[in-house]
C-alpha cells in the first residue's frame, strides 16, 4: 500500500509506551511526511499535538528529558492533584511556559486532528477537534490521556470524560468512517500482543455516578484484544500499514526508567526513517 494524500493515521496510546510513537512522529517530521487527517488517544494525542506543531524533538524532551528533571510520575501527585501524573506542569507549565507549545502553528494547520475520548455519561468514544480556544484544547488532550482509577475526571463541554482508549484504544474504524480508507496505524505493542488481563465487573461504589462507565471498564480487555485481531487482519488484507515495536517490551504504561524510555524511543525514530524511506520521502 502506497500512501496518498487521502492517507489516514491512526496513533494508538499505552501511557508512557507512547515514546515510541513520539520517535516515529519525530521520524516522519525529519523527512517531512505529514498526513491531512490524524486520529490519536490518550498518549497518542499527547505526541500527535506536537506533531501537528511542527515541533521536532518537544515529545521527547516532555516523555524523557523532563521526566528525568521534574519527576512528574508519583504517587504524590495522586495524593496531591488526583493524578497520578503532574497534571499542572504537564498541561498548565510545560505548553504554556517551561516547553512552550505553538497553539499558532496547531490552529493555522489546515490538517485535521482528532483526539478520542470516552464520555462517561454515556459510555461511548467522542472524536474531538479544537481550532480556536487554547484552554479547550488542552482539556480535550488532557481528558484523552486521564487514566481511569489514576486520574481525575476531565469536563469538556460540561461533559465529564476519561482516557479515549478505554473504548476505542485503536481508531482505525474512525478513519475509514471519515473516508480515509488507506491508513497508517502506530501501535505500542509488538505484533501478535494480546492482554492477559482478565474482565472484572466494577464494584457500583467505583465512578457511582457513571454506571455506562463501569460496563465498558469491566470489558475493556476483551474489547482491546478484539481490536488488536481486526488490525491484524487488516494488516494481512493490505488495508492498513503498521508500525509497532519490534524489539521485545520493557516499558510498562507507567514508566519511569529512563533508559528504557530513550531504547523505546530510538527504536521509534529508526522505524519513522525507515518508513520514510520506503515511502520515498528521503
Amino acid at each position: 500500500m502506497r500512501i496518498d494524500r487521502n492517507t489516514g493515521l491512526v496513533l494508538e496510546g499505552g501511557g508512557m509506551r507512547g515514546v515510541f510513537t513520539s520517535g516515529v512522529l519525530d521520524g516522519f517530521m525529519k523527512h517531512d511526511m505529514y498526513f491531512h487527517y490524524v486520529v490519536a488517544v490518550s498518549a497518542g494525542a499527547c505526541n500527535g499535538m506536537s506533531y501537528m506543531s511542527r515541533q521536532i524533538r518537544r515529545a521527547r524532551i516532555s516523555n524523557i528529558d523532563y521526566l528525568s528533571k521534574y519527576k512528574y510520575i508519583g504517587l504524590r501527585h495522586l495524593v496531591t492533584q488526583g493524578c497520578i501524573f503532574d497534571r499542572k506542569l504537564l498541561y498548565d507549565d510545560f505548553p504554556n511556559t517551561l516547553l512552550p507549545y505553538d497553539f499558532e502553528a496547531f490552529f493555522n494547520n489546515p490538517d485535521v486532528f482528532e483526539m478520542v475520548t470516552t464520555n462517561c455519561l454515556t459510555g461511548r468514544a467522542c472524536y474531538l477537534t479544537e481550532k480556536h480556544d487554547r484552554q479547550r484544547l488542552l482539556d480535550i488532550v488532557r481528558a484523552s490521556s486521564s487514566l481511569p482509577y489514576v486520574s481525575k475526571i476531565v469536563n469538556v463541554d460540561g461533559i465529564p470524560m476519561l482516557d479515549g482508549g478505554i473504548v476505542d484504544s485503536i481508531p482505525v474504524m474512525r478513519a475509514m468512517e471519515q473516508g480515509h480508507h488507506k491508513n497508517v496505524v502506530v501501535l505500542t505493542r509488538n505484533y501478535g500482543f494480546r492482554s492477559k488481563e482478565k474482565d472484572h465487573k466494577i464494584p457500583r461504589f467505583v465512578y457511582k455516578n457513571y454506571p455506562r462507565l463501569r460496563v465498558v471498564l469491566s470489558h475493556r480487555c476483551e474489547a482491546y484484544n478484539r481490536q488488536l485481531e481486526m488490525i491484524e487482519e487488516m494488516e494481512r488484507a493490505g488495508q492498513i500499514l503498521c508500525i509497532r515495536p519490534e524489539r521485545p517490551m520493557e516499558v510498562g504504561r507507567i514508566e519511569k526508567d529512563v533508559d528504557k524510555l530513550e531504547r523505546l524511543y530510538e527504536e521509534g525514530y529508526a522505524l519513522g526513517e525507515k518508513f520514510c524511506r520506503e515511502q520515498g520521502y528521503c
